[in-house]
Order: structure tokens, then sequence, then C-alpha cells
């Protein structure tokens, strides 16, 4: 064993010393690089559904056909995007199933992992060509399924990023960096406050132009208590968790309750910007763009972040460690194919969404408003449960 490990760090030293990214990629058997190749894998499949969505209607008489659009005229729309969704799906649940649980680098699923892409792309391509031989009946099923998916992939998500933020607030507030962080945490906090109320505001002038538009209203509102909440919580003696965390949170839910209205289909006379957006123009395509890259991102970075779902945190890697959960990360591209064919679609597999358009609709509106409320669940949560144990392990007799 250790004369495989001595070969396998032999190898990787080889590989790492290769400066190009060509090179490393040609050489294989880099994890790091190999985060890229699979976000790049999970970019073009995003590509894929948007142009089988706004551009594949001319597909839609080969389709018929084949007989398995089962005389549907919207087989290349939102079912086309559910069928890319699930070839993607499908890649990386296969690359999940044989890879989860590997340890360590000199293990033959490393390997794969992290090489023979050319078989892999190979596979990925075959599985989304295969996808659009399916009948139409089972996307309605898949449909369904992807909902489920999808809300897996949010809760990872929410838990990664307020993981992330307690964190940081934990890492300021140490014995070594407390002193040295004090006034780069104050302002940090202040700034986050003060993005907050302008945030709330400018949605108020924004998207409540009538006192009659009473849901948005509500939204903002109940999102501004929310955040007077996570503060009043956190600055509980007995939690003691600062104005950092509350701060952080609360961008993160104005933010997603700014997505929530946004959300909200053209033509109400409460979202007036979504109506503007309905024009077809550089901006709509700009912002088109940043949101198709940000839900890459988006699971990139939730898929590298295993640490967060561990339940021994104080173990200590080797040198011959994987760097990261190969099984989680490819877990969480599996739902994030889900997740993005929802998008796509506005969460309704029977709704037509315009082009250039992304994430629109009541479905997507009220999607996006829980994930906000369980977030804030999720955060209260974490703050107060490691209280309520210890005060449960103290009122236990000895």
């Amino acid at each position: 064993m250790e004369s495989g490990a001595g070969i396998t760090n032999e190898r990787l030293a080889v590989v790492l010393k290769d400066p190009s990214c060509f090179g490393q990629f040609r050489n294989g058997s880099n994890p790091w690089m190999a985060r890229y190749v699979y976000g790049l894998i999970f970019l073009f499949s995003n590509l894929l559904a948007w142009a089988a969505r706004d551009y594949g209607r001319g597909a839609s008489v080969t389709m018929e056909k084949l007989k398995v659009c089962a005389g549907k005229s919207d087989c290349s729309g939102a079912e086309g995007v559910l069928r890319v969704s699930l070839g993607c799906f499908i890649f990386y649940i296969i690359m999940f199933l044989s890879t989860v649980g590997t340890s360590k680098l000199h293990d033959r699923r490393d390997a794969w992992h992290s090489g023979w892409w050319t078989a892999k792309i190979v596979l990925w391509i075959s599985l989304t060509i295969i996808t659009f031989l399916v009948p139409s009946a089972f996307f309605q099923i898949y449909g369904e399924i992807a909902h489920f998916g999808a809300g897996v992939f949010l809760l990872i998500q929410l838990i990664s990023v307020i993981s992330f933020i307690r964190w940081l607030n934990d890492c300021c507030q140490s014995e070594k960096n407390a002193v040295r962080c004090h006034i780069n945490v104050m302002l940090v906090a202040t700034t986050s406050y003060v993005v907050c109320i302008l945030g709330v505001i400018l949605m108020y002038i924004w998207y409540t132009p009538e006192p009659s538009c009473l849901l948005n209203i509500f939204f903002i509102t109940w999102t501004l208590v929310l955040l007077q909440l996570m503060t009043s919580v956190s600055l509980h003696p007995k939690v003691n968790a600062g104005f950092l965390t509350p701060g952080l949170m609360g961008l993160y839910v104005v933010f997603l309750c700014w997505c929530a209205i946004r959300s909200e289909p053209a033509g109400e006379s409460c979202n007036r910007k979504a109506e503007a957006s309905r024009r077809t123009d550089w901006l709509t395509i700009i912002s088109f763009i940043v949101a198709l890259l940000a839900i890459v991102i988006a699971t990139f970075s939730t898929g590298i972040d295993s640490q967060c779902f561990q339940f021994r945190k104080g173990d200590t890697k080797d040198e011959d460690d994987v760097p990261y959960g190969y099984g989680f990360f490819h877990f969480v591209f599996a739902t994030g194919a889900m997740y993005f064919a929802m998008l796509l679609i506005g969460w309704n597999t029977h709704h037509i969404i315009p082009k250039w358009t992304i994430d629109v609709g009541w479905t997507s509106a009220w999607v996006r408003i829980v994930n906000e409320w369980l977030a804030v669940c999720v955060y209260l949560w974490m703050l107060v449960a490691p209280i309520l144990l210890k005060i449960r392990r103290t009122a236990e007799p000895v």
C-alpha cells in the first residue's frame, strides 16, 4: 500500500508541475483541475437546455417523426429542457455512484474522478442524445421528480451558505483574530445592515407602486421582520453571535426576497420592471447570461463544500486524503441538473416561458419566498440548538 501511495504521489507531483491547463487536463489525475472540467460540462448542459427551450422549435418536426413527442407542439420547449436535464442528471449520478466513499488519492476511483476525460465526455454526450429518444410521457414523471431534486439542491446550498457565514464569524471571534479583526467585523456588519435597509427601501419604491400591491408589501415587510428577529436572537446573551452573522444573513434573505419579486410574471401592475424586461434588449440578454453563470458558480461552490455536512469536524487530514468529497460533489451537480431545469421552465412543466428569461412565474416566486423563510429557520435553529442541547444535558440526572 505504501509503495502504491508513493507512486501516486510521484505521479500527482508530475501533474501539478505542469503549469498549463491543457497539460493538466491531458495528464489527468488532478482532482483540483477536475472540478473545473465538471463545471464546464455542467455549463454546456445549461446552454444546451436554454438552446432547446428558445431555439429548438425546428427540432419538433424531426422528433414527431420519431414518435417521441406524442403530438405535442412544445416538445422542444419545456420538455427539451427536461431532456437535457435528465442526461446531465444521469451522468452525474453515475459519477456519484462510482466515486462515493473515495477517501485516498491512490484509490482507483480517484483516477476515474480526475481522469478518463474522453470516455466521460463521450458518456455525457451519449446520455444527452439518448434522452431525446425517450417518449414524452416519461418526462411528465421526471418533471415531478425534478421538483424534489431541485428542492434538495436549494436546501444543500442554503446550509452551505449559513455554514460559511458561521465559520467566518467563528474565525473572526477566535482568540487569535478577535482583536485584529474587530474593526473589520464592525465595518462589514455595518455595511451589511446599511445595504439591507437600502435594499428594503428600494423594493418598496420599485415593487409597491400602489397600495393595492398587498402581496409585495407583505413579502418586503416580513423580510424586514425576519431581519430584526435574526438580530435579536443573535444578540441574546445566551447566544452572543454578534452582529456579523445576522448582517450577512440579512443580505442573503433580502436578496432572496428581491429574486422572488423579480420572478413575478410580467403584466402585473406591481412589477413594472418585469414588464420592461419583456423587451429583448442587451440588458435582458446580459442579465440572462449572468443568471446562467450564477447557477453554475453556485453549484460549483456548493459541490466542493462537503465539510459542512461532516458530523466529525475534528478529524485530521493525511497527505494522501482526497481534497474534497467526490461523491458529495457529484451529488450536488446531479441535483443542480434538476435545479437549472426548474429555473428554465419556471418550476412549471406546463409553463411556456419567454425567450431570454429565467426563473419567471408565480411558482418561481413562491419557491424563492419559501426558501427565504426556510433559510431564517435553519439559521435560528443553528443558533438555538446548541443551547437547547446543553440545557437538556444539564437537566438529565447523573
